[in-house]
């Protein structure tokens, strides 16, 4: 059961009947091209379907049709063998997870070669990401056992041509390298000794995939764990020596649906597309039974008994995504007060109410009620997962919220935590400190929002936040959450320019561009970063504001401003007599349309795609602060 449940991807419902002309008929489709492409990739698509959907995609992209809210990526493969079949399948995957991705692969088995020639096809596409896909075959690995030396040796050339890529890569097109862990081989030839044994395969692997890990760490690189996915369906049905042998496949076709969707997680979460917030049902799903007919002693998490321990296990599995800063929230047909009774009285309950940051428990339909837990939190439906256990919900939640996810759950609930964690919803390719935090930062946010309803006007409410305003340059200390809020931002996002951690640490290092990370404290807490600026200079004494991003959970609180007064205190210490700034519309920042003109800027131009420019003189008197302000430089 659970091999098939990753070979086939069965936390997906199935497909429509009739996809093979549902593909076709997008071609000639105006409207909404991105809704209904989404709603072909969320399901579960075999090879096959893949292809045809792979190939509407590029056909789409070849003639420049409106994806949007897809976020555009461009992804050149270089990898072990033949990678051709996989590219359709890629580029088919990724829009489950929010992107109209453009692939292309490298030569055949010419990675070291394509890296380094600037006229190549990889390099010629000016990739935003390369994903280095080697294995075992295409390393220069000899096996030496007990030759310690000769043993380091090949791990420092296997790891020397990685970095060799990756150098040649940001050289010439810039782009964030994607590495692959290398998956083991099923043989061990010493047996149980094979991998304490220096030289053998096992024991270059190994070290090698320690230090691949380390790699990936440095220069905005990311991190893709192949070897766990092989080992998690299991390396004898990962490598397939046949299909080896006949056509180069570097693993097993019959897995190309995972790898594919895997990757489109991957570049999701590039993207900032990564789920956040997972909502639970709670009858038979949170715990057995019915609470609101067998009471708090009749619903069943009991210790020893089968059914309750399967309950306690997705319980423990969202407290541990609470962990790691996933919002948890719930969403029943249910008396409120009934509902939450077991996250405060029963004793075998390991999810308790202070690991919520919402609950919707009443007798309105679940889509109002997981629309109204977005809306409460200020996020977009797309940051959502559904966990129901009843099929007649999920479909209905699919219908009238499709751009939440509901994983599909098996009968037996022991399944359900399994099936959550397999659908990789919650990917991630950095982990922070303000991601632990998040869940703190939402219930602190509550506690806001419950002060402004008590005050008599906005004014005296902001007044008695206590608010303290942290303005400081990129740093190596803040860039990955820079690049991070870069890649997620999208509604007060000005430009949705999209930059790796590489290009947010060239940004940092260069003394022509204005930099400005800012974070909020109040009383009730820290609120994390939550406004990022760019400056480009154009000319000497102008700045083009490249990109300004900030929190909504900060809207009304007349951060914009400050930020605002920052700039031009800055932009005027360095000659600078005017700020340019650009709105360019994206299909989800029209919040901030008239950003620009509410705090004084006067309009320059408005193109044909309804983008606009603004304009504003260094020279304008400063607002006067509303709170604290704090400047830190860390260098």
């Amino acid at each position: 059961m659970s091999l098939n449940m990753y070979e086939s991807l069965n936390w997906l419902p199935l497909p429509i009947e009739n996809f093979r002309h549902a593909c076709k008929a997008l071609l000639d489709e105006q409207a909404d091209l991105a809704a209904s492409l989404s709603k072909l990739a969320g399901a579960r698509l075999d090879n096959n379907q893949l292809r045809i959907l792979g190939g509407t995609v590029k056909a789409l992209l070849d003639k420049e049709a409106r994806l949007t809210p897809l976020s555009p990526f461009r992804l050149a493969l270089l990898g072990t063998g033949t990678t051709d079949l996989v590219i359709p399948a890629l580029m088919a995957s990724a829009i489950r997870h929010g992107i109209a991705l453009n692939a292309a692969s490298g030569s055949y088995d010419q990675a070291l070669q394509d890296a380094l020639d600037p006229a190549s096809t990889v390099n010629a596409m000016k990739p935003d990401g390369v994903l280095i896909a080697l294995d075992h075959r295409s390393l220069p690995i000899s096996i030496t056992p007990g030759n310690s030396d000769k043993a380091a040796e090949t791990v420092e050339n296997c790891l020397q041509l990685y970095r060799t890529i990756c150098t040649a890569i940001k050289s010439h097109s810039n782009a964030l390298c994607i590495l692959q862990t290398i998956p083991r081989r099923p043989e061990q030839l010493l047996g149980s000794l094979d991998r304490s044994v220096a030289g053998t395969l096992g024991w270059i692997l190994d070290r090698l995939n320690a230090a691949l890990i380390e790699l990936s760490r440095d220069d905005g690189n990311i991190l893709f764990d192949v070897e766990h996915l092989a080992a998690t369906v299991g390396t004898s049905n990962w490598f397939s020596d046949q299909e080896w042998n006949v056509a180069k496949l570097p693993f097993s076709y019959s897995f190309i649906p995972l790898y594919a969707d895997r990757v489109g997680s991957i570049i999701g979460a590039i993207r900032g597309k990564s789920r956040k917030c997972l909502v639970l049902d709670l009858d038979n799903t949170v715990w057995g039974g019915v609470i609101g007919d067998d009471g708090m002693a009749g619903i069943n998490i009991r210790q020893g008994d089968a059914t309750g321990e399967a309950h306690l296990v997705l319980q423990q599995t969202a407290v541990d995504l609470h962990k790691r800063g996933i919002l948890l929230a719930v969403s029943s047909k249910n008396t409120d007060e009934v509902a939450r009774e077991p996250f405060r009285n029963h004793p075998e309950m390991l999810l308790r109410e202070k690991h919520l940051v919402a609950f919707q428990a009443n007798w309105n339909d679940k889509a109002s009620n997981i629309a109204a837990i977005a809306q409460e939190l200020n996020i977009g439906l797309d940051s959502l997962v559904f966990v129901d256990d009843n099929p007649v919900e999920r479909d209905q939640i699919r219908r009238a919220l499709p751009s939440v996810l509901v994983p599909e759950l098996t009968e037996d609930p022991a399944g359900y935590a399994r099936t959550l964690i397999a659908s990789n919803c919650f990917e991630a390719i950095s982990f922070n400190e303000d991601d632990k935090k998040r869940s703190d930062s939402y219930k602190d946010n509550a506690k806001r929002l419950d002060l402004m309803s008590k005050s008599i006007n906005m004014d005296e409410y902001l007044q008695t936040l206590q608010m303290e305003i942290l303005f400081s340059p990129f740093d190596k200390i803040g860039r990955s959450r820079v690049a991070q809020l870069i890649n997620k931002s999208n509604q007060y996002n000005l430009t949705t320019r999209r930059y790796t951690e590489a290009e947010v640490q060239k940004a940092e290092e260069d003394p022509q561009v204005y930099t400005l990370q800012v974070r909020l404290q109040d009383k009730f807490g820290d609120n994390g970063m939550i406004s990022v600026v760019i400056c480009r200079p154009a000319g000497e004494t102008v700045w083009v504001i490249d990109t300004w991003l900030m929190s909504c959970r900060v809207l009304g609180r007349k951060v914009e401003h400050m930020v605002l007064r920052e700039m031009l205190i800055q932009a005027k210490a360095s000659g600078v007599t005017k700020l340019v700034g650009e709105w360019i519309p994206s299909g989800r920042n029209d919040m901030v349309k008239d950003h620009y003109p509410k705090l004084g800027f006067t309009l320059k131009e408005t193109l044909r795609d309804g983008a606009t420019t603004w304009e504003l003189s260094t020279d304008v008197d400063l607002e006067e602060p509303t709170m604290k302000i704090t400047r830190i430089d860390r260098t």
